[in-house]
């Protein structure tokens, strides 16, 4: 794990922003302050209404029966699932057993859980037999000592009697591991700590609005955020719990007039979605006046859009490694709120270096990678994130994100690896070079742009050549390249003098054809 200096633990702890609770220990505390709080499932496939004192009872049940089946503090517990209660009650279980739950996006396909399972090593799978695009291949999983399916044989984990109590853990151990796409080929696992989440839970409640009465949840709980917006913010704050397991915008303006509820944001496309569907009337935008945006690029034209029709918005940046650095206060001037992505976070610093890369450290600032190589690479002996983003800071001490180092796509929330995307396409016989860039997308925020060298004597592919293609590799479809643009034959990428592709003029020449 990196290097956390003494005097930096020392602060967070004298701050009260570090505490001796372990997620189970927060988690059991509030779940019993609020035992007649709604937990609800709105699924055409496994809905569910009940109460946290139901969905907690279920936990504590999986929780005996994992104990006796020797899972413990330490191990690991990784889950597939869509947003349904099963995945509440498994990562509830988790905590109280004082082990380390790994979420998995549940439109990963075996690519993507190949590595996952064999980074993590988990003692307990627990998924479903196919969701979507999602199935589950037995052979996968053939050295996971306990595997269980939702709809089959998961309740067969389940003890008669509940656990109680939680156990013993080490509140700066290892609470969770999320994967996450990034400048890597396969996904990168971030290793977080009770003290890290606790943390940025209790921050970002501190941030949500008041009385904001239900919300619905559409971010897939096998993101880091996703998890934390549904199964930890809501329960330290005793509110409702409204999950759905298919964004459908037609479905959820339903929602919102049938149940009363409301979205708090997140990508722009969860918000955009909505406004832009034919059903959407003045009374659904009544639901959402405040948006926080954030998980993907903000579009200035998105905000400025937000902002005309009467919204109040805000931007937000951070990561999986780090969730929370910068976001607008609602006191920030809208100029700040509409334009940039905010001023550090309480207990966060952010500095530029010469080259522009901002770096970052604070008390939800990860502990690492499972990958050592990665943590030396990103995390320096002072305690410092390298986050890979290039920004500028105002004079008011302000954050506007203006290039990335990495070659990340984020899609709608998701990362996604240029360099993966790019070993796809040149395995095409027609390929001979490929650089995959972000190309900008007013409702996704970015969407996947491929620039192509053919091959002599080959054709173009199309993209639907493209898509057989990525689906043949077993690719989740978020990673296909959603445009296609040809090097003109006799000429080549820009380059330096040493030959790299200049990703940065790429991605300009990308956006100039975009707009004609």
């Amino acid at each position: 794990m990196r290097t956390i200096p003494v005097e930096l633990t020392r602060r967070y702890e004298e701050q009260g922003w570090w505490t001796p609770d372990t997620l189970g220990e927060l988690l059991a505390r509030h779940l019993a302050a609020n035992p007649h709080t709604g937990f609800c499932v709105h699924s055409e496939i496994r809905p569910y209404t009940g109460t946290f004192a139901d969905v907690e009872h279920r936990a504590r049940r999986l929780a005996a029966g994992l104990r006796r089946r020797g899972v413990g503090p330490g191990d690991v517990v990784a889950l597939q699932l869509p947003n349904w209660m099963e995945a509440a009650v498994t990562f509830w279980a988790t905590t109280f057993l004082g082990a380390v739950v790994v979420p998995i996006v549940h439109f990963y396909g075996r690519r993507e859980l190949t590595h996952i399972l064999s980074v993590a090593r988990p003692k307990v799978f627990v998924t479903t037999r196919d969701f979507g695009r999602m199935r589950f291949d037995a052979d996968l999983a053939a050295d996971v000592p306990i595997v269980a399916l939702v709809g089959e044989d998961f309740d067969e984990l389940l003890d008669p009697e509940p656990m109680t109590g939680t156990l013993a853990a080490d509140p700066a151990g290892p609470a969770l591991i999320a994967f996450t796409s990034g400048t890597t080929n396969n996904p990168k696992g971030v290793v977080h700590s009770h003290q890290t989440l606790g943390f940025e839970t209790r921050q970002l409640l501190e941030n949500y609005p008041k009385d904001r009465g239900r919300q619905l949840t559409a971010t897939p709980i096998g993101h880091f955020i996703g998890m934390v917006g549904a199964f930890l913010i809501p329960v330290l704050e005793g509110a409702p719990i409204d999950l759905c397991d298919v964004w459908d915008p037609g479905r959820v303006l339903k929602l919102m007039e049938t149940e009363g509820m409301s979205i708090g944001g997140g990508p722009p496309y969860f918000v955009t979605s909505l406004l832009d569907h034919p059903d959407c009337t003045d009374a659904h935008r009544s639901r959402f006046t405040t948006v926080g945006l954030g998980g993907s690029t903000v579009p200035a034209a998105v905000t400025r859009r937000l902002a005309d029709m009467g919204f109040f918005v805000f931007r937000s940046y951070g990561s999986t490694e780090h969730p929370s650095i910068t976001g607008s206060r609602p006191t920030a001037p809208e100029d700040k709120r509409l334009y940039t992505d905010g001023d550090p976070r309480p207990g966060v610093e952010i500095k530029l270096t010469e080259e522009g890369e901002i770096l970052s450290r604070g008390p939800d600032l990860c502990l690492g990678y499972t990958d050592d190589e990665l943590t030396r690479k990103s995390f320096d002996e002072d305690g410092w994130y390298h986050t890979g983003d290039i920004g500028v800071l105002d004079a008011d001490g302000y954050l506007t994100i203006t290039d990335r180092k990495a070659d990340v796509i984020i899609r709608g929330g998701e990362n996604i690896s240029a360099l993966e995307v790019e070993e796809v396409l040149l395995s095409m016989p027609s390929v001979a070079e490929a650089v995959v860039v972000a190309a900008p997308d007013n409702r996704l925020g970015e969407r996947t742009a491929a620039v192509l060298r053919v091959r002599d004597g080959h054709s173009m592919p199309t993209l639907d050549d493209v898509r057989t293609h990525f689906k043949q590799a077993g690719v989740a479809i978020q990673k296909w390249p959603e445009q296609l643009h040809e090097v003109p034959a006799g000429q080549d990428y820009p380059r330096t003098a040493s030959g790299k592709v200049q990703k940065f003029r790429v991605r300009e020449m990308v956006r100039q054809a975009a707009t004609g």
